[in-house]
Formats: C-alpha cells, structure tokens, sequence
C-alpha cells in the first residue's frame, strides 16, 4: 500500500528550518544503538570533537540544527559512532549533502503529477485551511501480505472561519485500481466528492465535517481506506504538505505473513531516495510503529521486507 498525506510510495527528509526530520532521524539512531547523550559526547571527545550535551539534546529534540562546518563535521562523526550510512545524517541538513547548511523554509511535500490533475478537480478544498496538529496511520497487511486495509485518525485546527472538510491524498501501488478502492468507517465525518484517476493508481477524495468550523476550532475524525486491488506492499509512506505537530504510524501484520525485517525510512523528497532511519523490531502483537513530533514537510514510512 502507499501512502496518504502527499501521496507516496517512497520517503523523504527536511532540509529547512528547525523542526524538520533530521532530529527523527538522529534520536531513532540514537536509540537503535542504546547510547545516552553523555555517552555520545564522551566518545565524540575521544575523536577530538567537542560538542555540548545541550547541543546533542537540542539537536535530537528539533530545537536546533548543525549549521556550522564544525557541527557538521560532528555529524558526521556521530554517523561513524551511531552506525548509519555515511553523509546519512548530513543530507537531512544539507541540500544534497555537500556540506552548505540549509536555511531556506522547508518546502512542502508536493503532490506528483497524477494527483495534481485531480486536485484540480476539487480546488480550492486544498487543506490550507487547517492545521494539522496530529495525524495517527495504522495499516493492517493481511496473510497474502497484501496491505489492503488503512485506518487514520487526523486532529486538524481551523485557520480561519468557514472550513468543513479535509481532502485525503492516495497514491497506491501499481495493481492499485483507483475504482475500487473505498473509504468506510467513518467517525465525526461523512463522505464527499471521491476522485479516481483514470489510468494511474491515484485519487483524492473529501471527508466532510459534520459540522462548519470556525477560525481556532479543532476536529478530529477517523477514516479507513480500503484497497482490494493493493497486491504485496512492502512499505507505508506519510507525505507531510502541512507541518504536523505529532505523527503515528502502524504496522500490522496477520501471524501467517510476518515480515522478517523491519525498518523506519525518510526522504527529503518524492524524488529523493530511501534514507533508513533505524530498524525496527516486532512486538508479540506482530506490529511495529514509528512517531515523529514537530515534522515540517517531507515524508516519514515504514518499510519491510519478505523472506
């Protein structure tokens, strides 16, 4: 199954301002390695490098950001310390990873061309209209380990009078057949206009408030996407177009069809290659999950694999 938000089948990672991804990315490595920042800092200062456990913190917190080329050449040896890829982490702080630190806002995740074409269809419902404080995914992958199955729970704010509706962005996987595909289970919202793409494996559709909100006003609603053409999914990606404050996502799987191997991703766009975040570990429930806070744009996933 793909993904909602910004449509997408693959990850992505920030390059603005403070509150991007590279602090998801860095705490996830930091726990995967079972390190404490204390722990980090005394071993940086083996390797001549010195940096303040207050930097560390602000930095794995989304408080601040490596600017600096002394930052960055930290960075990089926290990538060597913590075990990622080399220029993992620096790429989430600088565009394309030479070095320059970034200092434009972030861009939002923009939506590919399928989508667009849609979207056109239902301008202006475009969610500018809300501020997306915590959005919930779990995706339930069946024994014939397709992903057939997508709830969601979205907690919005109101940026000004009048708003009643949110538009849900879909893209699928190839054997996706956008006709098919249906929304159910709908908790604080009724269904509005629903638009398949007629040759890729997109759509967008309205969920409509049950009442108009105004400026300041919160909703939250629930909704599920269920795809019966998905086919074998290998992973789930969130597309961020509007900063969210908090972000879950799950992934469950039947008993028959379980994974063996498990991992979070990011990537800085639709573009922009996989960039793994850390593993991921199952639990008895046959689930694993992944939360980000403070996530400005970009695109947060989880991946697996199959024997």
């Amino acid at each position: 199954m793909g993904g909602t938000g910004g449509p997408a089948r693959r990850p992505w990672v920030d390059g603005g301002p403070p509150g991007g991804l590279f602090h998801v990315a860095l705490r996830a490595a930091i726990r995967e390695r079972g390190l404490t920042l204390e722990r980090l800092r005394f071993h940086l200062a083996q390797r001549g490098v010195s940096v303040g456990l207050s930097s560390l913190s602000n930095w794995q917190n989304g408080h601040s950001r490596p600017e600096t080329p002394a930052s960055l050449n930290a960075v990089r040896e926290l990538e060597g310390l913590l075990g990622v890829r080399p220029e993992s982490l620096v790429r989430l702080v600088t565009p394309g990873g030479r070095g320059q630190a970034a200092r434009t806002p972030a861009a939002r995740c923009e939506d590919i061309a399928p989508v667009t074409d849609l979207l056109d269809l239902l301008l202006p419902s475009d969610n500018q209209d809300v501020e997306v404080i915590g959005v919930q995914h779990k995706i339930t992958v069946d024994a014939e380990r397709c992903g057939t199955s997508l709830w969601s729970q979205l907690l919005v704010r109101a940026v000004r009078d009048g708003v009643d509706r949110y538009v849900v962005r879909y893209y699928g996987n190839p054997s996706c057949v956008p006709g098919l595909v249906v929304a159910r289970r709908l908790v604080n919202c009724r269904p509005g206009r629903f638009v398949p793409h007629p040759s890729a494996p997109g759509l967008v559709y309205e969920l409509v408030f049950d009442h108009v909100l105004r400026a300041g006003e919160t909703w939250v609603f629930e909704s599920e996407l269920v795809d019966p053409t998905a086919g074998v999914s290998t992973e789930f990606a969130y597309g961020f177009r509007n900063p969210a404050q908090q972000f879950l996502v799950q992934a469950r799987f039947d008993p028959r069809a379980v994974p063996v191997r498990c991992y979070a991703f990011a990537q800085r766009d639709l573009e922009d290659e996989q960039h793994t975040t850390g593993e991921l570990h199952l639990n008895a429930h046959h689930a694993v999950h992944l939360a980000a806070s403070s996530v400005d744009s970009g695109v947060l996933g989880i991946g697996w694999q199959w024997a």
